[in-house]
Order: C-alpha cells, then structure tokens, then sequence
C-alpha cells in the first residue's frame, strides 16, 4: 500500500494577492483557477512535483460553518497565527533574495539551524508564515 501527499490547503484572504505571490515571487505554477457557484477554486504547484498541489482557500472554506465562526478564522489568519507551509529547496540563500527582491515580507534571513537545515521564512499577503529550507551538507 502506499500512501502520498496529494493535497494541502493555505487559507488565503484575496486569490489575486496570493497568486501574484506564490507564482510570481515563489515561482509555482497555477494548475486550476476555477469558479464555481460563486466559490473560487485555485491550485498552486512547484513543477518539480506535478503530483502535489496546494490549494488557496478562504480562512474557512466550509459552507456550513456560522458567520462567528468565519470572522474568528479571519482574525487569525490577519494575525497571521495560521500554520502555512515548508518549502524544500537546494539553496536557501538564492531562494531567500529571490524573495526579497520580490517584495516578501521577511520574518527570518537565513540561518544554519541545529537540526540540520539551513531556512528562512517570509510571510505571504494573507498573514501565513512561510518556511525555505535546505538540508545541510556534512
């Protein structure tokens, strides 16, 4: 049997915000960009792995979930408390000034860590961290 990451999800507060950010200053292809009953449904991938997609959707996407309950996520998210994502990358510094001069809201430069990786981190449009990582050679 074998299990793979398919799919995962960033909550996100304006697509085009987003979009302009992930492809533009990450690099990651759009695989959809779909409405769909006044929903949106937009994918995001690194060309390296055509198999896993993230998903850009509201702070809370669910249908059935109370107005209180959709102003709460919204809070956190503008906090920017939500989990977002780590990125794997072969090098950090390049990724980190790609960044960087791509407008990135900077929260770490680069740094060795004493868990063996080598990482930055930004912050997206939407409030979400966002972490570069690059295993250290021995």
């Amino acid at each position: 049997m074998e299990i793979k990451l398919s799919q995962c999800f960033i909550a996100v507060d304006d697509h085009d915000k987003a979009l302009a950010f992930y492809r533009d200053a990450l690099g990651l292809e759009v695989r959809n960009d779909v409405s769909f009953e006044g929903m949106r449904w937009v994918t995001i991938g690194s060309p390296a792995q055509p198999d896993v997609e993230i998903v850009l959707e509201p702070p809370l996407a669910d249908p059935n979930a109370s107005p209180a309950d959709r102003q709460a996520m919204s809070e956190l998210l503008a906090k920017g408390v939500l989990r977002g994502v780590i990125f794997s990358t072969d090098d950090c510094d390049a990724t980190f000034e790609r960044i960087r001069a791509a407008g990135g809201e900077v929260l770490q430069e680069p740094v060795d860590q004493p868990y063996g990786v080598r990482d930055c981190a930004f912050r997206d449009p939407a409030g979400n961290m966002l972490r570069f990582a690059q295993p250290r050679t021995t």
